[in-house]
């Protein structure tokens, strides 16, 4: 039995997943939000955790996964995301947290339980029309945490609950929403997050 967790912000997609995933049979499927993610991975040690990249509190995960050895805080398991070919942007985020499937949220279920299974299996699966448009992404301009820093901001996130999450001091991650804002021509931190949200980086 191949344990699979999904994250989604969202209860009735996940849900909605989860219904798909068992009624193909052969999965253990748990869903969780972003608050019980850590929690659910810590107890479930899933065999793959798929997220939906597009899901609003994805970025702030997977930014926080690409930067540590303990991903999502629990014990690694392979990841695979959902996305759409019309956010190349959005796949550099998978490519960042080591992601090992893309799948293409405008494909059937079918290529969802493949992928599930080949990834589970250790193998990668990358939907040709996501290959495609990570090809054609723009190159990212930010570092890593400023990427994290801007990311957890659009989340709606304060300087000073990112400090904390972050462990920097307030002052640190001020400069480095300031670098982040000056890389991208932006006018200040609102404009930045629209700016990176529109090229699918957070």
């Amino acid at each position: 039995m191949t344990k699979v967790l999904v994250l989604h912000s969202v209860s009735i997609v996940r849900s909605a997943l989860a219904a798909l995933l068992r009624s193909e049979g052969g999965f253990d499927v748990t869903c969780a939000g972003w608050r019980s993610a850590a929690r659910e991975t810590e107890s479930l040690r899933p065999d793959v955790t798929v997220v939906d990249l597009d899901c609003p509190g994805a970025s702030a995960t997977l930014e926080a996964r690409a930067g540590t050895s303990r991903p999502l805080d629990g014990p690694p398991a392979p990841l695979l995301v959902l996305a759409t070919s019309a956010a190349p942007g959005s796949l550099q985020r998978g490519v960042r947290a080591a992601a090992r499937g893309y799948v293409d949220k405008d494909g059937s279920p079918g290529r969802l339980v493949r992928a599930i299974r080949k990834v589970a299996a250790g193998e990668r699966f990358v939907d040709p029309s996501l290959a495609s448009a990570l090809l054609e992404a723009d190159p990212m301009p930010l570092s890593p945490r400023e990427l994290t820093v801007l990311a957890r901001a659009a989340e709606g996130d304060s300087i000073a609950e990112i400090a904390h999450a972050l462990h920097l001091a307030s002052g640190t991650v001020r400069n480095y929403m300031a670098a982040a804002t000056r890389k991208i021509g932006a006018r200040n931190r609102i404009d930045a997050i629209r700016i990176s949200r529109r090229a699918g980086w957070v």
